[in-house]
């Protein structure tokens, strides 16, 4: 069989790269030393309810905003109604009792996933009172559309 001289380059070029390729993989992975990170706060899924950092679910005010504790399990959020001021920081601090949640505000750009073992928390501000719909938007059983809260964001007090 008689190949062109550019065929036979081109065939050794893409080879080369095949080989490029693979060995970088390898190499990622053999020097990278990957470690879970050390900033997450983890928690037994088991002791969910027992725990001195979720014993206490609902949301806790102060002058500079507020913090809200809550459960996500199959299917539904513990507590199922939620009321922040409005203007003022809000952080969620969110952990699963059982299988990967959905936590997420509709209408606005707090979402996250809520992971068993894990503790999820983001702070956000909600300038606009009125009424929000929580929804869990990953799958996790067949009640997963019947998972949902509500949060009720007030006009802060003067």
């Amino acid at each position: 069989m008689n190949v062109p001289l550019y065929e036979k380059i081109w065939m050794w070029a893409a080879g080369g790269m095949i080989v490029a390729f693979i060995l970088m993989v390898f190499a990622g992975v053999a020097f990278s030393a990957l470690e879970p990170p050390s900033h997450v706060e983890t928690i037994d899924p088991a002791q969910v309810w027992t725990d001195a950092r979720f014993a206490n679910r609902g949301v806790t005010q102060s002058p500079t905003g507020a913090t809200v504790i809550a459960v996500a399990m199959m299917f539904a959020f513990n507590p199922a109604e939620i009321h922040v001021p409005a203007g003022k920081p809000v952080t969620f601090r969110l952990t699963s009792a059982d299988v990967t949640h959905g936590f997420q505000i509709v209408g606005t750009n707090a979402n996250t996933m809520v992971i068993p073992g894990y503790i999820s928390q983001f702070t956000t501000t909600f300038s606009t009172p009125g009424e929000y719909l929580i929804v869990c938007n990953e799958y996790c059983g067949l009640g997963h559309h019947q998972m949902y809260a509500t949060l009720i964001v007030e006009e802060a007090s003067s």
